[in-house]
């Protein structure tokens, strides 16, 4: 659901760190997480098709911290050369004619030196993008506004500079291209689809593992029930689907080497019930051992150019699933599926394995976490909520004539349901293995520090199992109150680590201020408020194991002013304005008739908590009906003293 970008960028996650790291190993040539948080494939710009012209509204406050975050850092580090934009407008603007997006902070904050390209028919004016920083209008429209630039040059409507300029971003990257090339490459087809496995097996995840059903033993009776352990639903469809140069299943790797029994169980081209595949695939799955059925959404589920009206999964398969459960106790789901997914039967099987859309060695690595060959070692960057509806933007997402208003805001994903405090299928940075890791020691450099200084964080992790493994640390910052409506807390570094058995790694993180920062929009930019905050080392958003707090100084300080509807409980949060007030109020309290005031609010009919809640939100203005001898001429020099420098 990101407004900002076009379909280049295929990978979503709930946090921009996250997707940070995804996009950066997209850019690189690489569609896959390489820090092994898996991601799903997802349509990035929001209703493509048919809602081209729908206007995502938001606050600065949320774009920058949640959508403008997931590309900045990629742009940053990554240094790519093209960048598409998307079909919507943002705020009103189409993205293809956003001056702000495209030029003051792609280009002039981020650094970014190559060309922009709209998605294919994104272009709404050739004139208006191009001043915006749009170099390139794809596809081509056969000269039409090619033919609109000449006119507006010659009229002096487009200054010939811009078009200049716009030439030259769009041949340089042209001459970086030529200069780069390697013109004796070759593609090792075998090579790349081993890669492509390794890939996907650090993405696959373990959802659940009860009585440590898997790995699977090689001298069990094994069912394989379901289309796609035959045929695997490995890619998106669309735009994002391509040629491989070859598909592996997980049936054809795993019968190779164990005692596999295969039943087809659903087709869910329709979502009809077939009675006979499910009669067949229960009796083979109450004669084997250990039932493995291979479910999620087909193409007509998901895919570009529409949108999911829900989160379920087709009615064959779980119809298959809760059927073959009543025969057998033994059951694992491996799902194939771009996005979270509703799991009615979930308490009845044992163990569940999130493969997602796993590209063309999908099947290898499959079979290989199952039979334990690989330890699996892939997070959640994204939390699978119980129901649709208890979603942040259930209520409003999609919007209404064509104006989508993001008022969830910075609330997204497990920002909402960590503050929320709700329960949730799966939660953010969820992830098992098949041996179990400790926390130890956990230090920080520096207990109180100013804004300006980088906090180093250290924990020991511990591999307490039989098996080698990875895992996958997460640090949070949890700010402590302060005065801004904040998540409960946020996703600031993670590291993914190898270890032997009984091996011990020391992980470290280096924490600076965007760690502790919100967005400001007073001042438009990041700021950090002075507080306490607590670092936390969890194994997922919900499963905090070691936290320690720190105190953290704000070294910018933020503009005010004050006028007679400011309250006293502005004023007196303000170490500034707090001095000059009781200063103030002490001369107040010398009027005659003040004190008598003060024993009148002491009595049984003001408590003390009564009376310190009408103090904050009394503004300034009504000293003059409540104390005796102020006037507004007294509080004129009271507002000059509180508004100097």
């Amino acid at each position: 659901r990101s407004p900002l970008c076009g379909r280049n960028f295929e990978y979503y996650s709930e946090d921009p760190l996250i997707s940070t790291e995804i996009a950066g190993a997209y850019v690189h040539g690489v569609q896959s997480n390489n820090v092994g948080v898996s991601a799903k494939h997802f349509l990035a710009n929001n209703q493509e098709y048919h809602r081209m012209t729908s206007d995502s509204r938001m606050d600065e406050r949320t774009m920058r911290e949640i959508y403008l975050a997931s590309f900045e850092g990629m742009v940053k580090k990554e240094k790519p050369w093209t960048i598409m934009n998307s079909y919507n407008r943002l705020n009103s603007t189409y993205l293809c004619e956003n001056k702000e997006a495209l030029t003051d902070i792609l280009r002039n904050e981020w650094g970014f030196d190559g060309f922009v390209m709209t998605d294919w028919g994104a272009m709404n004016n050739r004139i208006e993008a191009m001043e915006a920083g749009c170099n390139l209008e794809m596809p081509s429209c056969g000269g039409m506004t090619d033919l609109e630039i000449v006119e507006a040059v010659k009229s002096g409507r487009l200054d010939e500079k811009i078009l200049d300029k716009s030439c030259e971003q769009y041949l340089n990257i042209l001459f970086r291209y030529l200069e780069n090339r390697d013109e004796t490459a070759v593609f090792d087809r075998d090579a790349d689809h081993e890669i492509a496995r390794k890939m996907e097996e650090e993405c696959i995840i373990l959802l659940k593992n009860e009585e440590q059903i898997l790995p699977l033993s090689k001298e069990k009776n094994i069912a394989f029930i379901g289309k796609y352990a035959k045929n695997p639903r490995f890619q998106g469809g669309g735009s994002s689907h391509i040629n491989c140069s070859k598909v592996e299943s997980a049936l054809e790797t795993a019968t190779a080497f164990a005692n596999i029994t295969f039943a087809m169980g659903y087709d869910d081209a329709e979502d009809i019930i077939d009675e006979k595949m499910v009669e067949e695939a229960v009796r083979t799955a109450k004669d084997s051992d250990i039932a493995v059925i291979f479910a999620g959404l087909p193409d007509n589920f998901e895919s570009e150019g529409y949108d999911r009206k829900h989160m379920k999964m087709p009615q064959c398969q779980n119809y298959l699933i809760e059927e073959i459960a009543k025969v057998q106790k033994n059951v694992v789901v491996v799902l194939h599926n771009g996005a979270p997914v509703e799991m009615p039967w979930i308490h009845a099987v044992k163990g569940v394995v999130e493969a997602y859309l796993g590209g063309q060695a999908v099947g290898g690595a499959v079979t290989n976490v199952l039979f334990g060959n690989v330890n699996p070692s892939g997070r959640l960057a994204e939390t699978f909520p119980v129901r649709l509806e208890d979603t942040p933007c259930y209520l409003f997402y999609g919007g209404e004539n064509d104006v989508c208003e993001y008022r969830e805001g910075v609330f997204v994903g497990y920002r909402y349901y960590c503050s929320k405090k709700m329960p949730v299928l799966f939660p953010f940075g969820h992830g098992l293995s098949y041996t179990t890791f400790s926390y130890d020691n956990l230090k920080v450099s520096n207990k109180k520090c100013k804004e300006s200084e980088k906090i180093i964080v250290s924990v020991d992790i511990t591999n307490k199992g039989n098996r080698a493994g990875k895992e996958v640390v997460q640090l949070y910052v949890a700010p402590k109150g302060g005065s801004i409506i904040r998540p409960v807390k946020e996703l600031r570094a993670f590291d993914k680590i190898f270890l032997e058995t009984q091996e011990t790694k020391t992980v470290e993180f280096s924490l600076d201020s965007r760690a502790f920062a919100y967005w400001n929009m007073q001042i438009h930019d990041w700021y950090v408020e002075t507080g306490n905050y607590e670092i936390q080392i969890a194994k997922s958003a919900e499963e905090v194991l070691l936290s320690v707090e720190i105190e953290v100084e704000s070294e910018k300080r933020l503009p005010k002013v004050y006028t007679l509807n400011s309250t006293l409980g502005e004023i007196l949060a303000d170490p500034k304005g707090k001095a000059i007030m009781e200063q103030a109020t002490a001369s107040m309290m010398q009027n005659p008739g003040a004190e008598q005031m003060a024993d009148t609010a002491q009595g049984d009919a003001i408590s003390n908590e009564m009376l310190a809640a009408m103090v904050e939100a009394m503004p300034l203005r009504q000293l003059i009906s409540f104390v005796p001898g102020v006037t507004k001429e007294v509080l004129e020099p009271l507002l000059l003293a509180l508004n100097s420098n």
